[in-house]
């Protein structure tokens, strides 16, 4: 349980930026959650409650020690797996997809936590073998990986799905998987490709794979986000129209701009000094995060640690470049910045569980 004297070792200037980047999301939510009439939508409410609820996870994730965590990973694991295929029959429909469990106060996003869950569950595994992880070691790890994948896919949630790779290479990886292995592993993704765009893609999917190399060719259809994303961040300048002076997403003209297209408001309405600011604080979170795992008083919690990090930087890498124009649209949020009350409340869990591990370092 928490120490008093674990209170001199929480990593504050971690907090504080990534409380930092919650409260530039909560304002660009606001902007763009105003309709041309000024009449403002409850959005950044939602949002404000998800970051308190967050912050009550984050204050659980630091008071019990995280090998506690890892010691039960695995009742962890399970119980995620079951509200995932409690999803796939009896969850909410939104948008074409079932994702969602319709609960009172609102409504859960499952996958949202399976990339902790994954973390906890192989931090634990790997950190238990000693040397080099051996091919049925990495096999082992690959099935638990696939499982909560497939379900999520199955949704169809692939973008929430892809965030779970980056949890098993980082962590194998820092394990001791050699390079050859990982080599080896994209050259299959590569050859796997036709076949997976033959039977495994949907139609919209395929379709927002060829509109990124050419939007032009339905450009009032799949590749309408992406021209807008790209005419909302050149259109913000030095520096940007103003807070609510945008016009892309002020008028509507940009979809989701609350959620996927979070960045794209930003570099509208603060422009590349905006921009400059809002990578500044990532970058310090992640490297402030790999600290942590470079500190990190044994194996267990540096895996931990890397393993929430890397699904977090994979994210964060995407839709930037998406909103720039320069990947192809997928349902991934900002983690942080973008509405959505499960996101917020996990990724605030998972930095939870990175302070705990740094704040650790010198206990027994």
């Amino acid at each position: 349980m928490f120490e008093r004297r674990l209170y001199y070792h929480i990593d504050w200037a971690l907090l504080f930026a990534v409380l930092a980047l919650c409260a530039l999301g909560v304002a660009m939510i606001y902007s763009t959650s105003a309709d041309p009439t000024r009449v403002t939508s409850r959005l950044y409410i939602t949002q404000l409650y998800a970051i308190a609820l967050g912050l009550v996870a984050l204050l659980v994730m630091i008071t019990i020690d995280y090998r506690g965590f890892t010691d039960k990973s695995h009742l962890i694991y399970i119980g995620l797996l079951a509200l995932l295929l409690y999803v796939m029959f009896f969850g909410m429909v939104q948008m074409g997809a079932r994702r969602w469990i319709p609960l009172k106060v609102f409504n859960l996003q499952p996958s949202e936590f399976a990339k902790i869950g994954l973390a906890l569950v192989l931090a634990k595994f790997f950190g238990e073998n000693r040397g080099a992880p051996a091919w049925t070691d990495l096999a082992v790890g690959g099935v638990l990986t696939l499982i909560p994948f497939a379900l999520i896919a199955k949704e169809p949630d692939l973008g929430t799905a892809v965030t779970l790779l980056p949890v098993f290479l980082a962590v194998a990886y820092l394990a001791g998987m050699r390079m050859r292995i990982l080599g080896m592993l994209f050259l299959c993704c590569l050859l796997a490709a036709p076949v997976a765009w033959r039977f495994a893609l949907k139609d919209y999917q395929k379709a927002r794979i060829s509109t990124f190399l050419d939007p032009s060719q339905d450009a009032k259809g799949a590749g309408y986000q992406q021209i807008q994303a790209r005419i909302t961040v050149g259109s913000g300048g030095l520096q940007g129209k103003g807070f609510m002076k945008g016009t892309q997403g002020q008028l509507r003209f940009l979809p989701v701009a609350h959620n996927d297209f979070i960045f794209s408001v930003l570099a509208e309405e603060q422009g590349f000094a905006g921009v400059l600011v809002a990578l500044g604080l990532y970058l310090f979170v992640i490297l402030r995060t790999l600290e942590a795992a470079r500190l990190a008083k044994d194996r267990l919690g540096a895996y931990l640690v890397l393993g929430v990090l890397a699904s977090f930087t994979f994210q964060v890498v995407y839709n930037i470049t998406m909103s720039a124009g320069l990947a192809p649209v997928k349902g991934l949020t900002l983690p942080l910045m973008s509405y959505g009350g499960s996101s917020m409340i996990a990724t605030l869990a998972g930095f939870g569980l990175v302070l705990n591990v740094r704040m650790r370092r010198f206990t027994n």
